[in-house]
C-alpha cells in the first residue's frame, strides 16, 4: 500500500503540472478565435466613465481630510469599546474569583490595565480631534462636522 502511495506521489505532481500547462496553451491559442467570433466593439472612455460617475457608482463627494478624520474617530471609538470590554472582563474575573487572592489580584491588574488603556485612548481621541479641527481651519477656513 505504501509503495502505491509513493509512486502516486512521484507521478501526481508532474501530471498536474503538465495538465495545467497544456490547458493554458490551449486557452492561449483559442482565445483570439473566440474574440473574433464575438465581434467585440471598440470602447471609448466615454462608454466607461460618464459625466455623472460618482452618482452612478454610489461614491461620495466628501473631502479626503474629512474622510480620514472620520476614519480615525471610528477606529478610536472601536478601541474605546475594546477597552471597556477589558474592564468588564476584569470585573467578571473578580466576581467569579470565589475569594481566591490570586484571582482577585489578577482581576485588579486587568481592571487597572483596561482603565489605563481607556485613558490613553481618550487622550488620543482628544488630541486627534484638536489636530483635525486645527488642520481643517488652517486649510479650508471652515470645519464641517
Amino acid at each position: 500500500m505504501t509503495t502505491i502511495l509513493r509512486s502516486l506521489r512521484t507521478w501526481l505532481a508532474p501530471l498536474l503540472m503538465a495538465t495545467v500547462l497544456i490547458g493554458g496553451a490551449v486557452a492561449a491559442t483559442t482565445s483570439p478565435l473566440l474574440v473574433d467570433t464575438a465581434s467585440a466593439q471598440s470602447l471609448t472612455t466615454d462608454d466607461l466613465i460618464d459625466d455623472d460617475f460618482a452618482a452612478s457608482t454610489g461614491l461620495g463627494n466628501a473631502d479626503l481630510k474629512q474622510s480620514i478624520g472620520n476614519l480615525i474617530r471610528v477606529l478610536l471609538g472601536f478601541l474605546g469599546v475594546i477597552a471597556v470590554c477589558i474592564v468588564l472582563y476584569g470585573g467578571f474575573v473578580w466576581m467569579t474569583a470565589g475569594g481566591s487572592e490570586d484571582k482577585v489580584k489578577k482581576a485588579q491588574q486587568i481592571i487597572v490595565a483596561g482603565a489605563i488603556g481607556l485613558a490613553i485612548i481618550l487622550s488620543a481621541w482628544a488630541i486627534t480631534t484638536f489636530v483635525i479641527s486645527e488642520f481643517f481651519n488652517a486649510t479650508s477656513g471652515t470645519l464641517t462636522e
